[in-house]
């Protein structure tokens, strides 16, 4: 059990208030808030435990649980309080919320990613992929990165337009846009919203060029756009291939599109005539390290042209989140995945660092790093990189606004 700095437990069960008010005998379970600090120490069979989620709640997600966000000044949990109404709480369902956004481009000065503005069309991801780098921004809306960022998804509505009026800023420098670089724009929600292929729709007016990251098949939608953009040198689409274990897959990214059917898009992406790659990612030791070149070979069968590998990142809660899934769905292999993460960054579970966070050190990321670099020569992928072209942009022209004489 946690408490506050000053020892302080304020309990709100059922016990205290199901008589009087005739409610069911479960309910939340308040406690301050801990302070902040590391989670490295935390055993693997011990991290998280107190927010852990019934099994049956959360079939077909990835998160085993849903730890109140890192900035909240109360911690709820469900707990049973003997009348077992905790089989009465209803499965964790998808929720979106519009929301009417302020800008949509955003810009980073990371000196180890390839790009340097980005466009991220949701909040939240229904993948419920659990090693994604993403889900700690779910606290920043006052959500908890386990079930909440797989449940609780946001939809910038209006991304089109703010785009079209900010390309249109005299003062904007076209840059190649990267498309999904913190959660999947193919996400299962774009089949009703439809928001990625209004902010393609836009940038193909404009000639600016956009590279695409995702694990969705739905991506092929969009082909017909896509293989316009391509005759024109604007677009790339890189594919996210985890695993070919499907059993894998489905334990780990429980949402997204299965590997055969990603190799798929692979394959109908090049075949319209659409650049494509590959990003073996994340790369986990004792998991899925072993498939490397396997699936670089089944990728560049399918008519990928480039490769990418990103490590396994474990930043703020999601090394708690990886150790749970990891004790729940892997427990033979997890001690093992944990020392080799380590290994990898000076005995902690994650270093931030540029140019360590995506990579590791140390003789087991220099072998993977390697393994890597011979696979993708031997493939021939990526010798010839595709460098999309800026120079056909044409800033869009508002209603009411006036026309370019040349």
């Amino acid at each position: 059990m946690r408490r506050d700095p000053s020892g302080y437990v304020r309990m709100e069960g059922a016990a205290a208030v199901a008589g009087s008010f005739g409610g069911s005998a479960s309910d939340v379970f308040r406690v301050g808030a801990p302070p902040a600090g590391p989670a490295d120490d935390i055993p693997v069979n011990e991290a998280g435990g107190g927010a852990k989620v019934d099994a049956e709640r959360r079939r077909g997600r990835g998160a085993v649980s849903n730890e109140t966000g890192r900035f909240e000044s109360e911690v709820r949990q469900a707990f049973d309080d003997g009348w077992e109404s905790l089989g009465a709480l209803e499965a964790f369902e998808t929720v979106v919320q519009r929301e009417t956004a302020r800008s949509i481009i955003t810009r980073n000065d990371s000196p180890d990613i390839s790009f340097d503005q980005s466009i991220n069309p949701y909040r939240g991801c229904e993948h419920g992929c659990i090693y994604c780098y993403a889900r700690p921004s779910h606290c920043y809306l006052g959500h908890s990165a386990g079930l909440d960022f797989e449940t609780k998804l946001y939809a910038k509505t209006n991304a089109a337009e703010l785009l079209e009026r900010e390309l249109a800023n005299p003062r904007y420098v076209p840059k190649v846009i990267a498309l999904g670089a913190n959660t999947d724009p193919y996400q299962p929600i774009e089949r009703e919203h439809r928001i990625t292929r209004s902010i393609l729709e836009v940038l193909e007016r404009a000639g600016h060029p956009v590279g695409i990251v995702t694990k969705s098949a739905l991506v092929l939608r969009d082909s017909d756009i896509l293989a316009r953009m391509a005759e024109r040198r604007l677009v790339k689409v890189a594919i996210s291939v985890t695993t070919l274990d499907r059993r894998l897959a489905r334990a780990m990214e429980p949402r997204a599109s299965t590997p055969p059917r990603r190799l798929e898009a692979i394959r109908k992406l090049a075949q319209a005539g659409v650049p494509v790659a590959v990003m073996v990612a994340p790369v986990i030791p004792a998991l899925n390290d072993s498939e490397i070149e396997a699936i670089l070979a089944s990728c560049r069968e399918a008519g990928a042209r480039e490769a990418g590998y990103v490590l396994l990142r474990l930043p703020l809660e999601i090394k708690t989140l990886f150790r749970e899934w990891l004790d729940a769905n892997e427990p033979g292999r997890a001690r093992r995945v944990v020392n080799l993460m380590q290994s990898m960054h000076g005995g902690q579970d994650y270093r931030a660092e540029f140019g360590l966070r995506q990579r590791g050190s140390g003789p087991f990321a220099e072998q993977i790093a390697q393994r890597f670099r011979l696979a993708r020569r031997r493939l021939g992928l990526g010798d010839e990189r595709l460098v999309l072209d800026t120079t056909q942009f044409r800033r869009p022209v508002l209603h009411g606004g006036q026309l370019p004489l040349l």
